[in-house]
């Protein structure tokens, strides 16, 4: 599929082909309802982008059909799925297998070394690009429990099903779709 370094997994690519003639209007949707739930859960990572929250990132996962759009404002945050080729102007892109992208929000591979190995590309306002890594370092968010959270009063069931097909989706894509728990 591409070029990238096997420090990384990628997606199969038998799965990204599958996800090409998908709809990105349900994804979008799922996006906007899981960033509004994290802007209410994590204010104070939003609130840590202060100027940088205006800014708009391309997040770039290259084994995917598509990219992700967001402006994390904490007052009105967006986020969509586009089409590859299909994205607006950004302040910053930031590109790299889907499962490095999804380490970096779990807090499960470091930026700098996805960065040095070329697993990562960063292009634009750099300055933003580090606001962002930072307020996504210091918030600790777990996908899966962000995604259950939205749920409301069933977030706890719903969260322990996640993990199981978090567990599955991993054995078949090599990718940590939870973060990494600490056992006490």
């Amino acid at each position: 599929m591409s070029s990238q370094s096997a420090t990384v997994p990628e997606l199969p690519a038998a799965l990204s082909l599958g996800l090409r003639p998908l709809p990105l209007a349900p994804l979008s949707m799922a996006l906007k309802i899981l960033v509004r739930s994290a802007v209410h859960r994590h204010p104070a990572m939003f609130a840590r982008l202060g100027d940088q929250a205006g800014k708009r990132f391309v997040i770039d996962p290259t084994d995917l059909p598509f990219v992700v759009v967001m402006t994390p404002r904490l007052d009105d945050p967006e986020i969509e799925a586009v089409r590859r080729g299909e994205e607006p102007a950004a302040d910053a892109r930031i590109a790299g297998p889907l499962a490095g992208l999804v380490g970096l929000v779990h807090g499960n591979y470091d930026g700098d070394a996805l960065f040095f190995s070329r697993d990562l590309s960063v292009e634009g306002d750099m300055s933003a690009v580090v606001a962002l890594r930072n307020a996504l370092d210091d918030a600790e968010i777990d996908l899966v429990a962000e995604a259950a959270a939205v749920l409301g009063p069933l977030a706890n069931p719903a969260e322990r099903v996640g993990r199981i097909a978090a567990g599955v989706a991993e054995r078949i894509t090599g990718i940590a779709f939870a973060r990494t728990r600490s056992e006490p």
